[in-house]
């Protein structure tokens, strides 16, 4: 992508133009006013390995994360390779640092049309963080992507989704600085992340005392519970056919309602041979489980449903003229 499509990395305004990777399909917004966008959003969240949850209190050495790191690349860019076999273009959230050690892979991924988003600077938990870090962390990481690959980030998405109600300040600082959207929000329950109670489609997140527009990762809503069938362990763990399912009934709402199945996956979970972590019995299996196959299934879901797949920001720019007719939720009491 011509590095002269960002003006400047500084924060962008609500009226400022989108980039023309953002704007690809904007077009279809005019003729789809009477209705809600249907799309799938691949995203992938890219950060080496050993920074994983798991792997928080392991200190690997220096080749260890030389080697995640060498791997992290060439599987970025395997995944790369089966997104242009198929002509799909997703949105890929990087960790700032990547961009520092690793400009080219950046740089290859906006110019084959991705979009890129932000995944903090260093891959720290929300939940370890006071507001003036956490700011430092989502401000630095967008200056530096931005700067290395011509393009404006417009989303955020949360290490291990720590955007919870413990952190709805977190709203605040990302809509100061500049984003225009989140996906951090995970509407289940969990031990380490969610908002089970908050909505399954796009919506406005309020924190303190700021909004923004949220893209909440899928969920299949089963037996009173939201499933979270949304990509990652999951995806590798549950049958194919649950994600199937959630994405079916996402798409299958009344056309006033956002059709948005928010998929996730981290190009470590494509890589079979990689060192594994040495990691207690429950986290182990959680990290590895089912990462043979995960490849293959992939590129099914990718032949599937590769005509409802657009990026974040595509969607973010249909729903924006919307905005007052999205339900609201906030995170704090």
């Amino acid at each position: 992508m011509d590095t002269d499509v960002l003006q400047s990395p500084r924060p962008m305004t609500d009226s400022s133009a989108p980039s023309e990777a953002h704007q690809s399909e904007a077009h279809q917004s005019e003729a789809h006013q009477s209705k809600s966008p249907l799309a799938t959003v691949l995203s992938f969240d890219v950060e080496e390995h050993h920074r994983i949850e798991a792997a928080a209190k392991l200190t690997p050495s220096a080749d260890s994360r030389a080697e995640y790191a060498r791997r992290m690349e060439a599987t970025t860019y395997d995944l790369l390779e089966l997104l242009a076999a198929y002509s799909v273009r997703a949105t890929f959230y990087l960790v700032g640092e990547i961009a520092e050690s690793h400009p080219r892979l950046v740089q290859d991924i906006a110019a084959a049309g991705h979009e890129i988003g932000s995944h903090s600077h260093t891959h720290t938990n929300i939940h370890q963080l006071d507001p003036d870090r956490f700011r430092m962390e989502i401000r630095e990481s967008k200056d530096v992507l931005e700067q290395v690959s011509g393009q404006p980030v417009w989303g955020f998405r949360a290490p291990t989704f720590s955007v919870t109600r413990r952190t709805a300040w977190a709203i605040d600082l990302l809509a100061e600085e500049g984003y225009r959207y989140d996906s951090s929000i995970f509407p289940v329950r969990h031990d380490r992340y969610g908002v089970p109670d908050a909505p399954r489609t796009p919506y406005i997140a309020h924190g303190i005392a700021r909004s923004m527009l949220e893209l909440p990762p899928l969920t299949w809503r089963r037996l009173g519970q939201n499933l979270p069938v949304a990509g990652g362990g999951y995806f590798r763990l549950f049958p194919l056919a649950m994600m199937r399912a959630g994405i079916r009934t996402m798409h299958a709402k009344p056309d006033s309602t956002p059709r948005i199945a928010m998929l996730y996956f981290h190009p470590w979970e494509f890589d079979i041979d990689q060192p594994r972590l040495p990691l207690g019995r429950l986290s182990r299996w959680r990290t590895y489980v089912g990462i043979a196959r995960s490849r293959a299934r992939l590129e099914r879901l990718i032949q599937e449903h590769r005509s409802t797949f657009q990026t974040a920001a595509d969607v973010v720019t249909q729903l924006e003229p919307m905005r007052e007719q999205l339900p609201r939720f906030g995170l704090t009491p």
